[in-house]
């Protein structure tokens, strides 16, 4: 009911202002017609007279040329002597002061004499006797003839001596006359000098009339006063009046518009929106919401506030959705986490158990150690993998550039990689060198790339039972770029796995991943050093064919500087006979198997049991042959011990013993100022060459 007694109001108020506004423009149509007139009259007159002005002016100078020529007592005599060489020296040589094309002379008799003409009129006498009649009236005066090239323009004076100004005391010796020819030469003069468009018209033709052009017609008469032609001026008339007919036009149909949007007011702007609110409130309708957006006002904003509260909805059902896949893929991330860590430990406790209850042989022995052994370093190796994948998602790895040699670093890892192939296995590995030696060292992150190598070389070999590893670098300058490629034989990957290759949750099931084991973190880990470094990796691979990785890594040479060969440390003047070693370790079983590893040496074995402790015995006992410093330790760490203790002792070996071993922790420990470092669980052999090489 509200809709209905509202409609009429406004289309009343619509009609009502609509009258108005034609009233207006009824009174304004009247005055935009009378001014448009009125402007138009006066610029009409205005032009014309500014026309003739002008044309007045630009015939003053050839007037004054012609008459003080005509009265010269020199030019008397040569009418009379017909002296041509006297004319081509004086009279001929002014065709350009007058701006002619023609100069031609005739003695008292009307007869020719002479002329001088341009190329553009080749006629030769074409001044008429009756013209001559008409100067003897006037004494100098212009107009026009035609002749056979076109209309001319003709100034023409009589000859008279110079005692005869006005020309009325003697007798006329002869006529001078010059005249221009009214080409386009012409015609752009007087364009130029009058602002105008020019057109040479007809004796009869008519000028069309324009509403935005005024225009002057110039009437070119001969010497009778008839005439010949035309020239019509043309202006642009820059006072512009809307047209009458128009306006009323726009406000006929500005007035039905806003009859028919007083009639569709309610239904539009009204009605229409508020049943587009009712449909997205009871159904959540999207098209009802895309239709109320384009609405104006508030409803507009009222449809932006639901389409914002169904994209939230959207998102929240997609984030519970991918939650719900990464709860999955955690699952089963962390269930085969659980089988990969029980597997060696099963094998740990289980041979442990049978070792310690059980009799064994010699041989059988060894051969449970061995298992033993092997089982702790994959528990190791996955719990690297674990912390490292930690470190990358937390961003807690950064790059560590320095200087490497390509070449040699590529080369030892090859010789590194190749001598852990068993024998028994029919695999072989190829390195292909770059056909484009590096120039200098290069600039990356060395334990990194080293990394990356080996993580992508032992996996080819891991899953080639027979056949060759490829693995080969190429130094693209153009690009930039060094890129390197690992290709292997093996079993190769399906399509559809690709893009779960480098995920860090999902690996690739099949029967040769659950036989090599593992978590499958490598490729990961691997991508993510590759990007750290500013690079990129990929592959290519196929079943039963093989597998090829690609990745790069940019190209940066280091600046060439004078290789500064540092001295070797020199051992301290005082040692004992047997080598003094400070062991720094706050657990009793570490401390404990590295006696039980040093007990068949001759070692003197001093412990400390923090960092201090440490601090103490090396300034305290110069005896000290070589330090084994844990990282983590109460009261004082290993970073703060070896602060401590460097500048007092600067030649003292310090080896640092740590559960860290991330690049990250190595790069750390060599800054530290650490001689060396040895990862936990310790290795023996790796123990004894440490010793041996301080």
């Amino acid at each position: 009911m509200t809709l209905k007694k509202t409609s009429p109001k406004i289309l009343f108020l619509i009609v009502s202002s609509s009258v108005v506004f034609l009233l207006l423009y009824a009174a304004l149509f009247y005055y935009i017609n009378k001014t448009e007139k009125e402007a138009y009259q006066n610029s009409v007159e205005l032009f014309e007279s500014k026309i003739n002005q002008l044309l007045l002016l630009e015939s003053k100078p050839i007037l004054t040329a012609i008459n003080n020529d005509t009265n010269w007592d020199e030019f008397v005599d040569f009418v009379s002597t017909k002296n041509l060489t006297w004319y081509d020296e004086t009279i001929s040589n002014e065709l350009k002061i007058y701006a002619a094309d023609y100069l031609g002379v005739y003695d008292s008799n009307k007869q020719f004499i002479t002329r001088t003409p341009t190329p553009v009129i080749k006629t030769l006498d074409f001044i008429p006797k009756q013209a001559m009649e008409y100067l003897d009236k006037v004494g100098i005066g212009k107009f026009y003839l035609q002749i056979p090239e076109g209309i001319v323009e003709v100034t023409g004076a009589r000859i008279h001596a110079s005692d005869d100004p006005l020309k009325n005391k003697t007798k006329t010796s002869g006529y001078f006359f010059a005249a221009r020819l009214i080409n386009s030469k012409f015609i752009k003069n007087l364009q130029n000098i009058t602002s105008s468009k020019i057109k040479i018209l007809g004796i009869r033709e008519v000028v069309p009339e324009q509403r935005h052009v005024v225009s002057a017609v110039y009437p070119l008469k001969d010497f009778q006063g008839k005439r010949i032609g035309e020239l019509l001026f043309e202006r642009k008339f820059e006072v512009y009046f809307e047209n009458t007919i128009n306006i009323l036009y726009v406000i006929i149909v500005v007035f039905i518009l806003y009859l028919i949007v007083s009639v569709l007011y309610t239904q539009k702007l009204v009605y229409r929106p508020l049943y587009l609110v009712r449909r997205v409130l009871e159904k959540g309708s999207g098209c009802a919401i895309a239709e109320l957006k384009k609405s104006s006002g508030e409803f507009s904003y009222i449809g932006n506030l639901f389409e914002e509260n169904n994209n939230q909805k959207l998102a929240l059902i997609k984030a519970k959705i991918k939650a719900e896949e990464g709860d999955l893929l955690k699952a089963s991330f962390l269930a085969n986490l659980s089988h990969e860590i029980r597997t060696p430990m099963n094998a740990i406790n289980g041979f442990t158990e049978l070792i310690l209850n059980t009799e064994l042989t010699e041989k059988e022995r060894v051969e449970y150690l061995n298992v033993i052994q092997n089982n702790g370093k994959n528990l190791v190796s996955i719990i690297d993998d674990l912390i490292e994948m930690s470190k990358i998602d937390a961003n807690q790895i950064a790059p560590n550039f320095s200087e490497i040699n390509l070449e040699s670093c590529i080369v030892e890892l090859y010789k590194t990689v190749k001598v852990t192939i068993p024998k028994s296995k029919p695999v072989k590995i190829k390195l292909i060198k770059s056909t484009l030696p590096a120039e200098y060292d290069i600039i990356t992150d060395e334990i990194k790339l080293k990394q990356v190598i080996i993580n992508l070389l032992t996996n080819a070999i891991k899953y080639t039972d027979e056949g060759l590893v490829t693995f080969s670098y190429e130094i693209n300058k153009k690009e930039g770029l060094i890129h390197f490629t690992i290709q292997d034989t093996g079993s190769g990957i399906d399509e559809d796995d690709h893009k779960h290759v480098f995920d860090r949750f999902k690996r690739v099931e099949n029967d040769k991943t659950i036989k090599a084991g593992g978590l499958g973190l490598g490729l990961s880990i691997s991508k993510a050093y590759i990007e750290i470094l500013g690079g990129e990796i990929d592959l290519e691979s196929e079943v039963g064919v093989g597998s090829t990785f690609y990745f790069s890594i940019p190209l940066k040479y280091a600046k060439v500087d004078h290789i500064v060969v540092k001295s070797i440390r020199e051992k301290e003047l005082v040692k004992s006979k047997n080598k003094v070693i400070l062991i720094a370790e706050d657990d009793n079983i570490n401390f404990l198997l590295f006696q039980k590893m040093m007990q068949n040496k001759d070692y003197e074995i001093i412990r400390a049991f923090n960092g201090q402790e440490a601090v103490d015995i090396c300034i305290n006992n110069s005896n000290i042959d070589l330090v084994l410093m844990d990282i983590k330790m109460p009261v004082m760490n290993g970073f703060e011990a070896i602060e401590q203790i460097r500048p007092i002792r600067s030649q003292l070996p310090i080896i640092a013993q740590t559960a860290y071993s991330s690049s990250d922790d190595k790069v750390k420990i060599t800054k530290a100022g650490f001689d060396d470092y040895i990862t936990k669980p310790l290795n023996r052999e790796r123990l004894f060459e440490l010793i041996d090489k301080f």
